[in-house]
């Protein structure tokens, strides 16, 4: 009798134990996987600002167009 609780006891160390800690790290990997709603929002802001941005540069280059007809040859 003893000798069988040793050895349910090696296997539950052994095999047991090791794939439930792999098994909780893949479900909160999982889990964490996706955006957070802060990290959503950041994304979402940096893309406005890149949007506003895009509009401007291309308002200063309607203007240079203007102004100075060869700048873009200058460079």
């Amino acid at each position: 009798m003893p000798n069988q609780i040793f050895i349910l006891a090696v296997l539950a160390l052994t095999i047991v134990a090791p794939l439930a800690l792999i098994l909780s790290f893949l479900a909160k990997w999982k889990a964490s996987k996706g955006l957070s709603a802060e990290e959503q929002r950041t994304i979402e802001e940096l893309w406005r600002e890149g949007e506003a941005m895009r509009d401007r540069i291309e308002a200063l280059e309607t203007i240079l167009d203007d102004r100075v007809p060869n700048w873009r040859r200058a460079r």
